[in-house]
């Protein structure tokens, strides 16, 4: 009989601590695609409509943001916190995301394909649908979301965790996962079932996707 290989250990998201400088007030009326912005803190901005794509954030604060159809395509964002962003929908794919808190913010359609994702937390947020296709996420952190829509088909995760987290759809068609911890986020529905090889789920989530499972191998399940 052959050896069952062992699963390796799950390793936790590395996330370091986010600590800003001093920070200066700035005006987002300033604000422009391509722009580069250092230490500063934007408040209470009106950006929604705006063509911000490529602009760069670097050790920002950016805190009760309206940013409906904002277009940020391309945008970078390093040691950022971002805060209480009300956004309906926002047009961010191919940002780069590192070392960044997302916290307490409401939105609805976010596109973020081809993103690179790392060193991240995203927490007590509400997010409609969101599409990462195909980004590279690494040492992620969703805590305390409700999610209608997780788009990840064709994405790349390593060391992701999901804590307190739910969603309505979890598409991981084509994914590629790496300690993905899910026992966190409650789902109703995976599309890409064989997207899920890397994670790790508890055994409530294992019950509930049984008939998937069986469905995907080609079992029949009667009786």
């Amino acid at each position: 009989m052959d050896a069952v290989t062992r699963p390796a250990p799950l390793q936790p998201p590395r996330i370091e601590s986010l600590t800003l400088p001093p920070l200066a007030d700035a005006d987002a009326r300033d604000l422009r695609a391509g722009g580069s912005y250092e230490a500063s803190r934007f408040t209470g901005a009106d950006v929604a409509g705006r063509d911000l794509t490529g602009a760069r954030f670097l050790e920002c604060e950016l805190s009760e943001w309206s940013a409906d159809d904002a277009v940020l395509q391309g945008a970078e964002f390093v040691q950022a916190r971002i805060s209480r962003l009300n956004a309906p929908t926002l047009r961010a794919g191919r940002t780069r995301l590192r070392e960044v808190e997302i916290l307490a913010s409401r939105l609805g359609s976010v596109e973020l394909y081809d993103a690179a994702v790392s060193d991240v937390v995203v927490a007590d947020s509400k997010i409609g649908w969101i599409n990462l296709r195909a980004g590279d996420l690494h040492d992620v952190v969703f805590r305390n979301c409700r999610f209608d829509e997780i788009d990840l088909s064709g994405a790349r995760l390593n060391r992701v965790a999901f804590e307190g987290c739910t969603t309505g759809r979890l598409d991981l068609a084509g994914s590629r996962l790496q300690h993905v911890d899910l026992r966190g986020l409650r789902f109703d529905a995976v599309d890409g079932p064989a997207g899920l090889s890397g994670a790790t789920i508890d055994r409530d989530q294992l019950a509930m996707m049984a008939e998937m499972f069986a469905a995907h191998m080609g079992v029949h399940v009667r009786g």
